[in-house]
């Protein structure tokens, strides 16, 4: 076994065949991604064990959420969805949380979180990257155009038909000052 700085055995990981650290009935997980077997059921019923990091792709993280709303391993970013930075497959369609969300003072303005009192943060909305938000995630329509307005690049997808404003069905405060869209 070869190992790594940090004590990790990566590299030894990455030389075996997935075959050897993946038999038959193994449990699909971030270390067999290519495993048929996945029972979200495993994952909620020992309360706060798992993270992310531990699920191959965001559906079968979103599959844990739906199989206990509670959410004991806390992985629901906001929205009702799990995971957003994890790889494909995706499952985005929120699952209502069945604890009461109490939006604290340091939470960002969200759908689940709509507090007007509060100044809204676009950067919040662009730490995963790549389409990790849909217009239902935002509390109201000027939310959304101010993360358009913050990255013209659009990597949420917001603005689907690319005439520079954001989710224009979703309910006020409304900004509908077009965006220049662009790259940076």
């Amino acid at each position: 076994m070869v190992f790594v700085r940090g004590g990790s055995d990566t590299a030894a990981q990455a030389q075996r065949p997935e075959r050897d650290w993946c038999t038959p009935g193994t449990p699909r997980t971030a270390l067999c991604p290519n495993s048929k077997v996945f029972e979200a059921k495993e994952y909620a019923t020992h309360g706060d064990a798992f993270e992310c990091v531990n699920f191959a792709n965001q559906a079968d993280a979103q599959a844990v959420l739906r199989a206990d709303p509670g959410d004991p391993n806390r992985l629901d970013d906001g929205g009702g969805v799990a995971c957003r930075g994890l790889p494909e497959p995706r499952d985005t369609t929120p699952v209502r949380v069945a604890q009461q969300v109490t939006c604290g003072p340091r939470e960002t303005r969200s759908a689940l979180c709509p507090q007007p009192e509060r100044a809204f943060d676009a950067r919040y909305f662009l730490r995963y990257g790549t389409d990790a938000y849909d217009c239902r995630d935002f509390a109201g329509q000027a939310d959304a155009q101010a993360v358009l307005r913050f990255a013209p690049a659009d990597p949420n997808r917001l603005d689907e038909d690319g005439n520079g404003i954001a989710c224009p069905d979703l309910p006020g405060p409304e900004d509908v000052k077009p965006v220049r869209r662009g790259t940076a």
